[in-house]
């Protein structure tokens, strides 16, 4: 096993679907630099099998790419066709309704292929598009965003990220910060004008979906 390669490659797949350090180490079960250390220092020399494993899952890959093995090929995906992404006439943040019905449907926006698996890992049936109303995710996400959103990225996979959450009739984009010990999470909007909800229950928090894209009208 190549362990730099290991490292090369686990450093790309990071930097292409927009990961950070201390999310996979939380994956992982470890402490926040823990990736951070391998991928910069190669503390610890090589990735465990099981870390390997779950990265591998989290990533959608073989997990013998993550071996490290110069001599496996890396997956190319096909050159692609356009796959259409279904959109929603609901808002995120402020609005009625949900993610899933005929009377709420718009025309659908069609991505490449190749883009797409690059972006994550999901089914094309698994993504949806909606908008983004309010200012509560300012910088990051502003009202009239589109945000496209992984639904099968949910509770069970919960990490470190900006996720649709429904409560009562209402959609809200926030950011969601898991406690690695107490497993409870913590509900913020990146505009420090809103409030902030501390060590909140998983099972009391009904995820949509993990926001994997948005786009942006340049006004």
């Amino acid at each position: 096993m190549d362990a730099g390669a290991q490292r090369e490659i686990i450093a790309r797949l990071i930097e292409e679907r927009r990961e950070d350090f201390a999310s996979l180490s939380r994956l992982l079960g470890k402490n926040a630099a823990y990736m951070q250390q391998f991928i910069k220092r190669g503390t610890p020399r090589r990735l465990s099998e099981e870390d390997r494993k779950t990265l591998a899952r989290h990533f959608g890959i073989n997990e013998q790419v993550l071996r490290g093995d110069r001599a496996v090929p890396e997956p190319r995906p096909s050159a692609g066709s356009l796959v259409p992404i279904v959109r929603f006439a609901v808002n995120a943040s402020a609005g009625h309704g949900a993610l899933q019905g005929e009377e709420a449907r718009c025309p659908p926006i069609a991505f490449d292929s190749t883009w797409l698996k690059r972006l994550c890992s999901a089914r094309p049936d698994d993504l949806s598009i909606i908008h983004v109303e309010g200012d509560s995710m300012i910088p990051t996400l502003a009202d009239g965003d589109e945000i496209m959103v992984n639904r099968a990225d949910a509770t069970a996979r919960l990490r470190d990220g900006i996720y649709v959450l429904r409560h009562e009739d209402t959609l809200l984009v926030k950011r969601l910060s898991l406690n690695p010990s107490t497993r409870k999470l913590t509900i913020s909007s990146d505009n420090p004008a809103y409030p902030t909800w501390p060590e909140c229950s998983p099972r009391n928090v009904d995820v949509i979906g993990r926001v994997v894209w948005s786009g942006r009208r340049i006004r």
